[in-house]
């Protein structure tokens, strides 16, 4: 037990998005450490982890501030992130989350502030440098997919350390995250019956387990790393020991072919995400993790290890160009060639049938 004088100079941790998903699993692990004095659950339902205590509020309520008032560390993870959301309402819940937390944290003297969003901020290039800096620039492409929604947010991290000066802001940028209940354009890439890769260029794989990415935010709200900090397993996996590992060949398509036809294949609204967001599954995107190597910290979970258990959570989906298709259409399209080609032509003339008729 700790002694109650060392109890009290603890600080009072908060988790927002507590009921489900990464938030549930960092509060799991908040409420059996001996680091905070109170650790507050914050959600628009009660979820059921008994030993915190729940403020049931939607975070982007103005009146967030009075809630959180007796709060020293606040980690946000209330979001939409669904690859298949409606991108106005999924960027509008977003922003309007990050931005009200922030400003009630302002308001309410919270001490520090932990986010995440993600290291495809950095952007993924044929000529990035692998591993990335974490001080590297930001170069993702702004667009109307999750990237875009990150950049967003990242923007209102910068604005709101001007803004309050005395607001500490830690911001987590994790690589392509792996585990049960994750579901992104990356995991997609490989329900696909084809990995996909552009000619000239060699794609590296980094990973980051959910169960790493919880231990990283532990550390964050404990104050052990602060700033930007890039989280991920420790070096990555080449395209050839994917194929490997998964069983799945490759097809190789000149780069114009694939995003040109991948931003028709968008506007149709036969992919969910733009055609930007398949830079992530071409081009190398890999974090040097420095700033949690020198606090210590070590992920469980290998490349490797991480890929494995993607693999056997695919629970034998198919999935072309981001979109899962039914079962049937999936019989029927994997059948043909054009499942393997990122046009699949089968798709597009279906739809275009479906507009004319």
């Amino acid at each position: 037990m700790v002694p109650t004088s060392k109890r009290s100079r603890q600080p009072v941790v908060a988790v927002t998005g507590a009921a489900s998903g990464l938030g549930r699993e960092l509060l799991a692990r908040l409420v059996s450490a001996a680091d905070f004095r109170r650790v507050v659950a914050i959600d628009e339902q009660r979820g059921d982890i008994q030993e915190a205590t729940w403020r049931v509020i939607d975070v982007r309520d103005p009146l967030l501030a009075n809630r959180i008032s007796d709060i020293d560390v606040l980690v946000h993870l209330a979001g939409d992130y669904a690859v298949d959301s409606d991108p106005g309402e999924r960027r509008a819940y977003n922003l309007r989350a990050a931005q009200t937390v922030l400003t009630a944290c302002a308001a309410a003297r919270v001490r520090k502030v932990v986010l995440v969003t993600s290291a495809m901020v950095y952007g993924a290039a044929p000529d990035n440098e692998v591993p990335l800096p974490e001080d590297a620039p930001v170069a993702a492409e702004p667009d109307t997919g999750v990237v875009g929604d990150f950049l967003e947010i990242e923007s209102l991290v910068r604005r709101s350390l001007r803004s309050h000066p005395g607001l500490e802001i830690t911001v987590l940028r994790p690589a392509a995250v792996v585990g049960p209940g994750v579901d992104t354009v990356i995991t997609r890439h490989f329900e696909s019956p084809r990995l996909l890769t552009v000619k000239g260029c060699h794609p590296r794989w980094q990973f980051c387990h959910i169960d790493d990415l919880v231990s990283a935010l532990e550390l964050a709200a404990r104050g052990l790393v602060s700033g930007v900090v890039a989280v991920g397993s420790d070096g990555w996996l080449e395209h050839e020991q994917i194929e490997e590992l998964s069983g799945i060949r490759s097809l190789e398509l000149p780069a114009g072919l694939t995003f040109g036809t991948a931003q028709r294949l968008h506007r149709l609204g036969v992919t969910p995400a733009p055609a930007t967001d398949l830079h992530y599954v071409v081009y190398p995107w890999v974090v040097d993790c420095a700033a949690l190597r020198e606090a210590g910290w070590k992920p469980q979970w290998t490349n490797e290890a991480s890929f494995e258990q993607l693999l056997e959570l695919r629970e034998n989906r198919t999935t072309v160009v981001g979109r899962r298709l039914p079962v049937k259409e999936a019989t029927l399209t994997a059948a043909g060639a054009t499942v393997a080609v990122i046009g699949t032509a089968a798709i597009v003339r279906q739809v275009r049938k479906k507009r004319r008729s």
